[in-house]
């Protein structure tokens, strides 16, 4: 009996495929799932990857025009990046200026169009959907290539998981377009944040008022230079700091009493920043800060990192998973700061956290051997390196045990190495060189070896493999076969072995391999002698391991 025919699979697509039909953000897309009711249900998939019928969404996207509502914010944006080029911020704040415009004044930047479609876009939307949508779109098409003021959404994630929950206050010194300060809306009480770009500044204060966040205030001008903000003192400050900025004021900023620490060199820009955002910070208050990972340890900056871990204000350190940072092709660091409320109210502890090799969308929460909680006393060394790997893998050791394991393997290892170094005899000296030899290259024409860059293999019973390959390693045929490199490939024209019978040959070739596994031994004792040199000198510089106590 023939198998019944099935009806055809039905299409789905992801989110991002209906994005690109619709010709909108995924950001888009998210919220029409929010919004509407009716928007079809996942047919399968993961929560975080859904897949939907693709007829459903056809007949919903129909249904409800979005095709051609969504063709009108396409056709705007296009004109927005024919107008303003990449200066995409500029062009933002001009749609931002007339959606919050009412009396028709508004200056559009020469494009008398820009209303018109406005208009016809907000007549579907809401003016705070449609710059949502566009920031989305926005932040998806600049924000992979590190442009200033956009704080990655992932590294959003991260910011947002850290800090923790959140009450009072929340500023950004270095705002850009308020990504980063407005994921924390719905939890803080008001919202500050400045930003050096004024177009940035004033399109994040529209971006504000057009979607509901009436206490947050930001102000344009340079945090370092020009606080706009010096008496303020938040419950949370957050800042992903400008990127690779040499002259930020140093010799300006000299006696500035922000400088708690110490006055930054010109390298350490975000030691600054850093110094900034704890002088706004409240008793009781934190500090999330964005770090380039080589901050922790760069040797300019100790004096500084000393400073911090001595008072107790530094409570964790986060190495993130590689790609979160826009501006940052590497891991970034996140530091959190704590502001204590008197003398006895700080931290005793470091909590270390490397999440380096996690999937960059997955938990941040750590999983075990990925954390460890540093007292500050062991931070305080020569270099003050803050990197959490270099603390974890040495509280994660179990030095005793892993010491002895390697001086038993040591032990194991000398032993095998007498028995495997064979027994020689003495011979003539030369007499092989003088006797009768036969060039690699006739035993390669002859179809009795097949030969690769660094060895041999015999294909006729009356070769032996082990034979040919130990006498190719003789001085002579290695002058031959070694490049001025150093580099061993073997010499199918010049070099030559001894004519034996097979008996001989397979004598020598016990021989031979007897001595190739001898040197991987001492391969694998170097190995292990570098290892418990290694453990032997972190454990005893770090007081896991003592010598042991005299006789006397």
């Amino acid at each position: 009996m023939k198998d019944a025919v099935r009806p055809p699979a039905e299409p789905l697509v992801t989110a991002a495929e209906i994005a690109r039909l619709a010709g909108v953000t995924r950001a888009a897309v998210s919220n029409w799932r929010r919004r509407h009711d009716d928007f079809p249900a996942p047919s399968t998939g993961s929560t975080s990857s859904p897949l939907f019928s693709l007829p459903e969404v056809r007949a919903w996207l129909d249904k409800q025009r979005k095709g051609r509502e969504m063709s009108d914010e396409v056709r705007l944006w296009e004109q927005l990046r024919g107008t303003h080029g990449d200066d995409m911020v500029r062009g933002l704040t001009t749609v931002a200026e007339v959606l919050a415009g009412s009396d028709g004044s508004v200056d559009t930047g020469g494009d008398p169009a820009l209303k018109a479609i406005v208009d016809e876009l907000t007549a579907h939307l809401s003016p705070a959907e449609l710059l949502t949508d566009l920031t989305a779109r926005y932040v998806e098409s600049s924000g992979r290539t590190g442009s200033d003021g956009i704080t990655s959404p992932q590294l959003i994630r991260a910011i947002t998981h850290f800090a923790g929950e959140v009450s009072g206050t929340v500023f950004d010194p270095a705002c850009g377009i308020g990504s980063l300060l407005f994921a924390f809306s719905t939890q803080a009480r008001a919202l500050v944040g400045q930003d050096v770009d004024p177009v940035n500044a004033r399109y994040a204060q529209l971006r504000a008022n057009l979607t509901g966040l009436a206490d947050a205030t930001i102000s344009a001008g340079d945090s370092l230079r020009a606080d706009q903000h010096r008496e303020l003192k938040a419950d949370l400050v957050v800042c992903e700091p400008p990127v690779g900025v040499a002259d930020w004021g140093r010799e300006d900023l000299l006696l500035d009493p922000r400088w708690e620490f110490g006055v930054p060199s010109r390298a350490e820009s975000e030691l600054a920043w850093l110094q900034n955002c704890y002088y706004h910070a409240a008793p009781g208050g934190h500090v999330v800060m964005v770090m380039p990972a080589s901050v922790a340890y760069r040797k300019a900056g100790r004096r500084i990192r000393a400073e911090i871990v001595r008072r107790g204000l530094l409570v964790h350190v986060v190495a993130l998973p590689p790609g979160l940072a826009a501006a940052h092709a590497l891991s970034v660091h996140l530091w959190l700061l704590r502001r204590p409320t008197g003398p006895a109210d700080t931290a005793q502890f470091v909590r270390m956290t490397d999440l380096t090799g996690n999937d960059p969308e997955g938990s941040f929460g750590p999983e075990a051997g990925q954390t460890a909680d540093v007292p500050r006393i062991d931070l305080l060394d020569d270099t003050v390196d803050l990197t959490p790997a270099t603390h974890i893998s040495a509280r994660h050791t179990d030095f005793t045990a892993e010491y002895e394991a390697v001086r038993t393997a040591i032990a194991r290892q000398l032993q095998e190495l007498l028995t495997l170094l064979p027994a020689l005899t003495g011979g003539q000296q030369g007499s092989l060189r003088e006797g009768a030899t036969v060039s690699l290259s006739d035993l390669a024409r002859a179809g009795l070896v097949e030969t690769s860059d660094d060895a041999v293999v015999s294909t006729s019973e009356q070769l032996d493999t082990d034979y040919v390959n130990g006498f190719l390693r003789s001085l002579a045929n290695t002058r031959r076969s070694t490049t001025t490199s150093g580099t061993f490939r073997t010499d199918t024209r010049g070099s030559r072995i001894p004519q034996m019978t097979i008996e001989e040959q397979r004598r020598y070739g016990a021989a031979f391999r007897a001595l190739t596994e001898f040197e991987q031994h001492v391969g694998k004792l170097t190995g292990l002698s570098e290892h418990a040199a290694t453990l032997a000198r972190d454990g005893l510089t770090s007081g896991a391991l003592e010598p042991p106590a005299s006789d006397d």
